[in-house]
């Protein structure tokens, strides 16, 4: 079985993009980072950012839906960029029509909750992208950070992101309500290399996957889940989220994609960089290495259990922390086992 996916035409400089929140309006909470975040879309990035009525009101699913619908049914909107994540975008699925995404397929940007909307983009054959908030990555701070700058520009305008590990990490930046977190750099520490396991081989395919917590959900609900054959040969993403959960669930919800065949059928494996300290559960450099370790420890042992063969690269950063490179979703993604390089092609 062989599931299509189209590649949706890239944005020229001057074009408008819908600027949403499908999940969570933050912008309504703390607008002076969303104005920013706006401000270096235009100037940063060459796009014009258009607001609809959800953006910066809290809102029910049926009006987040409406704006989605209104975003890709409108020719001028040539992409779907989300403010932030959330934890109800779920209840929105069912309000949305996939015939008026399939009349005009553009990038829709977004990763964490918005792995709702990109499995259900996925599933009706419309690649996107994952990685990108313009709450978190372009709004704080005295500029965004160049490695999603850089991959950001290929999601929009399109070509090839040779993804490369970051020097520095961070898992937070400046609480938002403080005026510094508009200039002031984050603290960040060195980066740990990626680990690199198993074959060395090189594989090429289309994306799919996200953040561990959401497609579990998915896989609850039910909805939007092809049969396993559909997931044949892709390159699975996935990302543990902000909330930090333990090593155990990483291992629990790998091997609930290794009981449905999911693991067996991908040809490679991209593991994110885990969040692993917060202010409310701050953590030392040492403390938060071990505990990244631990989940490179379960990744592992669930690949060994239901395919040893797979082609895996730990500590990737596309998740939830920062410097954040951006994916494909539905694309191609080259993972070269034998150069030991990433690649991203935006078509």
């Amino acid at each position: 079985m062989t599931h299509e996916i189209v590649a949706p035409r890239r944005c020229r400089p001057g074009d408008k993009v819908a600027v949403l929140s499908p999940a969570w309006a933050a912008p309504a909470f703390f607008p002076q980072i969303h104005e920013q975040a706006m401000r270096r879309l235009r100037d940063a990035l060459g796009v014009v950012p258009v607001e609809y009525p959800t953006t910066r009101v809290v809102s029910s699913p049926q009006e987040r839906a409406a704006d989605l619908m209104a975003a890709f049914a409108d020719p001028e909107i040539r992409a779907v960029m989300a403010t932030i994540g959330g934890d109800d975008q779920v209840t929105v699925l069912r309000h949305l029509d996939p015939d008026v995404v399939r009349a005009d397929p553009k990038p829709f940007v977004g990763y964490s909750d918005n792995t709702n909307l990109l499995n259900w983009l996925w599933f009706h054959g419309v690649e996107s992208v994952h990685g990108g908030s313009t709450q978190v990555h372009l709004g704080p701070g005295p500029e965004p950070d160049a490695e999603h700058l850089t991959s950001l520009r290929g999601a929009l305008f399109g070509g090839d992101v040779a993804l490369a590990p970051v020097a520095r990490t961070r898992d937070m930046g400046l609480r938002w309500d403080d005026p510094t977190a508009l200039t002031a750099a984050p603290p960040d520490v060195p980066a740990e290399p990626w680990t690199w396991s198993g074959p060395q081989r090189v594989v090429n395919g289309p994306t799919w996957g996200g953040n561990l917590e959401i497609l579990r959900w998915t896989l609850e609900v039910g909805r939007f889940v092809l049969p396993t054959e559909a997931y044949a040969g892709c390159v699975l993403v996935l990302e543990p989220s902000e909330e930090m959960p333990p090593p155990e669930e990483t291992y629990r919800g790998l091997r609930n994609l290794g009981e449905r065949g999911v693991l067996e059928a991908v040809s490679a494996l991209l593991w994110a960089r885990p969040f692993a300290s917060s202010r409310e559960h701050p953590r030392t450099e040492a403390e938060a290495s071990a505990l990244r370790a631990e989940h490179r420890e379960q990744v592992l042992k669930a690949v060994g259990e239901y395919n040893a063969d797979l082609v895996v690269v730990l500590d990737v950063d596309f998740g939830h922390t920062s410097p954040q490179w951006v994916l494909p979703y539905g694309g191609r993604v080259t993972v070269d086992g034998v150069a030991r390089t990433v690649t991203a092609h935006f078509a």
